[in-house]
């Protein structure tokens, strides 16, 4: 097992628009490999490359794991696009791994209709709805370098990203020394 380092915020990675891939090589499926280590291991449900220092368009996606099960069904999607939203909306309050114990109601289409590559290289289309749909989207934004604090008012994103500041500054979150304590919420890469 690898669990990689995470990127925690503030950090002007998160920030940065990821590259597309032009080859699934060796390297593009370790960093998957890794990625999934790295989500389990911070009890993530979605994770993009960039939350771990790869400013790469690969996310990665399990909405039904448990810890003591193991994973449930993992996705796994390079260059991923939305071609396709449902006008219906979902409200979620969603965390994210790289602002950790912060979360926030975001808004978003309920279901999606996605294009990207698998980890053979196959291009894919899928419908996809509920959680994962909003945990897809959730990943995109990181792609795209849209953060979590970017749906939040920006009283609640400057007390947000103070306290990480803080709290980076005195070590909290030097990696894998600290235990996480999520709530019942999603966290999303």
């Amino acid at each position: 097992m690898t669990a990689l380092p995470l990127v925690i915020a503030p950090d002007p990675r998160l920030k940065t628009k990821s590259t597309p891939v032009k080859d699934i090589d060796a390297e593009i499926k370790q960093l998957v490999a890794d990625m999934f280590d790295t989500m389990y291991y911070e009890k993530g449900i979605g994770l993009s490359a960039v939350q771990v220092g790869v400013l790469k368009r690969v996310m990665i996606a399990d909405v039904t794991w448990r810890d003591e099960g193991g994973p449930g069904e993992q996705h796994i999607m390079i260059n991923p696009e939305i071609i396709e939203n449902a006008p219906e909306p979902n409200v979620y309050k969603e965390g994210c791994l790289s602002f950790p114990d912060q979360f926030v109601d975001v808004t978003r289409p309920k279901t999606i209709k996605l294009r990207y590559l698998n980890i053979d290289g196959e291009t894919k289309e899928g419908d996809f709805d509920g959680l994962l749909a909003t945990c897809i989207q959730h990943e995109i934004d990181h792609l795209n370098g849209i953060v979590l604090t970017d749906y939040a008012s920006p009283l609640k994103r400057d007390m947000i990203l103070r306290k990480l500041t803080k709290l980076k500054k005195a070590g909290v979150f030097d990696q894998h020394d600290h235990d996480h304590v999520h709530g019942e919420h999603c966290n999303h890469g």
